[in-house]
């Protein structure tokens, strides 16, 4: 083994063991005849109170309703979305096929506020992506103005709303948004299909590097990030090829599942980089069906977007989950009218 190689390893290992972060992953699937098909875990210490929602296009919104530098802008596209503690978009589809996914990063660092910029707050990051963005191409030519500042919001819990977000489109491409000492990094290929938490993703790269020279010989199996990123990038690997929708989100469930992390009585102080598993999610980029699963409920349900109105002038709707609703098959009539959890939005 090259010596560079164990430096990376090791200072990889050091970085996923020590630092904290609530652990997700985030996979896409390539298939045939142009299935691309998203999963994901939320890894969180408690439950976050996700709700469904879709938003239809041309709602008017604003980075930060109190903030008065903050982005505005009118959604583009109509969007479905997984909320946190119903204050923030973690997770979605679009009608355009473009999916984001929120993960936690500790170490994200957003960088002292610029004065000739407007504010988009953390919480709304994702949505608008999903409110403007049609592919990760232009997502990536837009964004790369660094055009904004982020701003990190305190969570009802009290913690930092660190995260970095991927996405990902029906061709298949992928890029990750991370914030690094201050500055935009983004990682845009197609060979981009997996994401964990710690270290940051230049060096989790690195680190799955080690790892594919093994070729299988072991994985390392713990919950740790990087773990994760080696087991989840392995499997999707050797994934087996289809174009067979079902077949397709039943493989990228069978990959996120492998990577998810079990419910335990209580959190391990031991670890504080590890949380439970409290929801996964599958998006058919391909059909614009997300499929959603609660590690408290005994079934995945999903929702074609298709079959929800999300053309401009339609409600805002909300599928409730809170109450230990319990849900099977396709549900997109089970949405019921709500106002907006973005306090701004009309």
């Amino acid at each position: 083994m090259k010596s560079k190689n164990l430096i990376t390893l090791f200072a990889c290992f050091f970085l996923s063991t020590f630092q904290q972060s609530n652990a997700c992953s985030r996979i896409t699937y390539t298939g045939l005849d142009q299935m691309v098909a998203m999963g994901r875990t939320m890894d969180w210490m408690e439950d976050i109170k996700t709700d469904l929602w879709t938003f239809p296009a041309g709602i008017k919104r604003s980075g930060n309703a109190s903030d008065p530098k903050s982005l505005t802008w009118t959604s583009k596209y109509g969007s479905l979305i997984a909320s946190g503690y119903n204050i923030g978009s973690t997770d979605g589809i679009n009608t355009e096929g473009l999916c984001a996914n929120l993960l936690y990063l500790s170490t994200a660092n957003y960088g002292a506020q610029k004065p000739d910029r407007k504010n988009l707050s953390i919480l709304i990051w994702a949505q608008y992506f999903l409110d403007n963005y049609a592919t990760v191409d232009e997502a990536v030519s837009e964004f790369a103005k660094d055009y904004v500042n982020i701003v990190a919001n305190t969570l009802p819990n009290g913690s930092q709303a660190t995260v970095h977000l991927a996405i990902a489109d029906r061709s298949g491409d992928n890029a990750i948004f991370e914030y690094v000492d201050g500055k935009l990094i983004i990682h845009h290929s197609k060979k981009y299909n997996v994401m964990t938490n710690e270290p940051t993703y230049e060096k989790q790269l690195a680190l799955n590097d080690y790892w594919q020279e093994l070729k299988g010989a072991f994985l390392p199996g713990t919950d740790n990030p990087s773990d994760r990123f080696v087991r989840a990038s392995y499997f999707l690997n050797y994934a087996k090829q289809t174009g067979n929708a079902e077949e397709a989100i039943a493989v990228v469930f069978s990959i996120i599942r492998n990577v998810s992390a079990p419910m335990m009585a209580e959190s391990d102080p031991a670890h504080p980089n590890i949380a439970a598993t409290i929801w996964r999610s599958a998006a058919d980029l391909k059909n614009d069906i997300y499929f959603f699963e609660s590690s408290e409920r005994p079934n995945v349900f999903w929702v074609d977007l298709k079959k929800c109105d999300l053309k401009k002038g339609a409600s805002i709707k909300k599928l409730p989950l809170q109450q230990g609703q319990i849900y099977a098959g396709e549900v997109s009539d089970k949405f019921v009218p709500s106002a907006s959890f973005f306090a701004q939005d009309k």
